[in-house]
């Protein structure tokens, strides 16, 4: 007799991810191998590649840790895990101690608790992701792993998009969170087709003991709310089916941004001038979305943080191509002004 259908979903899901890490590891160590001796960076190539999950103790992430550690050694690929102690709660650091000892007793290895401080800046859940990833960041370079697997489910995917629609920022944000996203593909989501309730259902048949962040039910956070009023609600007036079809929709929106992105990226050399000044004229001349994109890419070239950086912005900067009735520089994120001039767009930081 098989394992529960939930728990072979999760190691399904798991194992592919696993075949594509061990897919990137050989094709950059056969790159590396033929680089001259001056530019080779020695690659551990008699180990297995490592593989780290992120893992706060709720019921997604210990089920990938369970899967992760299920399928690693199948195919000999070392496993091993990080908790973020974000050090907002009371107990924080011995909640963080428990999961470790939880994932040691899954034979994981290298296992470790990262302390962080939680800023400000963005608001309290940007200022706890931004810590987090820079965590996850650090020890992936310490382990010099080959990924870092995230729990993200479906129904992380949908709330994404939702949000993205919220903020009006366009098809980018409606793509939600990639499979694959990071420094050279670092962050991999195995989750991100199946639900929420299979990666809980997996924990419960293997009596995996689950954390549930009381963050995670508190109105003052806007994701908790979108998660416990905003989907149910939209699932009792439209029926069941919500979920799957904005993580559907997320991965139709990533495929038409990849592709704007991708000629805005061919696009951006044309509209330049002699001088390397864009050339009114010639943005005008593009099709709205690829014009827009371009603008975005110098605007973030220039030094305006991506992260602050939101569609109105660049609607303001996009009225210097379309709307030009003489009007004065636009003040954008990180202290760049962009402004027309001599039928130029000159985008600096003031």
């Amino acid at each position: 007799m098989g394992p529960h259908p939930a728990v072979a979903a999760i190691r399904l899901a798991v194992r592919r991810v696993l075949h594509e890490v061990l897919t990137d590891h050989a094709d950059l160590l056969a790159t590396t191998s033929h680089t001259t001796p001056a530019a080779h960076i020695p690659l551990p190539a008699d180990e297995p590649p490592l593989v780290l999950v992120a893992c706060s103790g709720g019921a997604d992430s210990m089920a990938l840790a369970s899967a992760l550690a299920f399928e690693a050694p199948k195919l000999a690929v070392r496993a091993g895990a990080v908790t973020v102690d974000h050090g907002l709660q009371t107990g924080s650091d011995l909640r963080a101690a428990e999961v470790v000892a939880r994932l040691g007793a899954m034979r994981l290895d290298p296992v470790e608790s990262v302390a962080v401080t939680v800023g400000r800046d963005g608001g309290p859940e940007a200022a706890a992701r931004d810590a987090r990833y820079a965590a996850l960041d650090a020890a992936a370079e310490r382990h010099r792993a080959a990924a870092v697997l995230l729990g993200h489910t479906r129904d992380d995917q949908a709330e994404t998009v939702l949000l993205g629609l919220a903020r009006g920022s366009g098809t980018r944000s409606l793509s939600g969170m990639a499979a694959v996203s990071g420094a050279a593909g670092r962050y991999r989501r195995p989750f991100l087709q199946l639900d929420r309730q299979t990666a809980r259902k997996a924990c419960l048949v293997q009596s995996i003991p689950v954390w549930d962040d009381p963050h995670n039910t508190d109105p003052a956070y806007t994701r908790s709310r979108l998660r416990h009023e905003g989907l149910p609600a939209l699932e009792k007036a439209l029926g069941k089916g919500v979920v799957e079809a904005l993580a559907r929709t997320a991965q139709l929106s990533r495929d038409d941004a990849d592709a704007l992105d991708g000629w805005a990226a061919d696009a951006e050399p044309t509209v330049r001038d002699e001088t390397g000044q864009l050339a009114c004229v010639r943005l005008y001349a593009l099709p709205p979305a690829v014009r827009r994109r371009v603008l975005r890419r110098a605007v973030i070239a220039a030094g305006a943080p991506a992260g602050s950086l939101f569609a109105r912005h660049i609607e303001e900067v996009d009225r210097l191509i379309t709307g030009w009735r003489g009007q004065g520089a636009i003040n954008l994120p990180g202290r760049v002004e962009a402004r027309r001039q001599g039928g130029r767009l000159v985008i600096r930081q003031g």
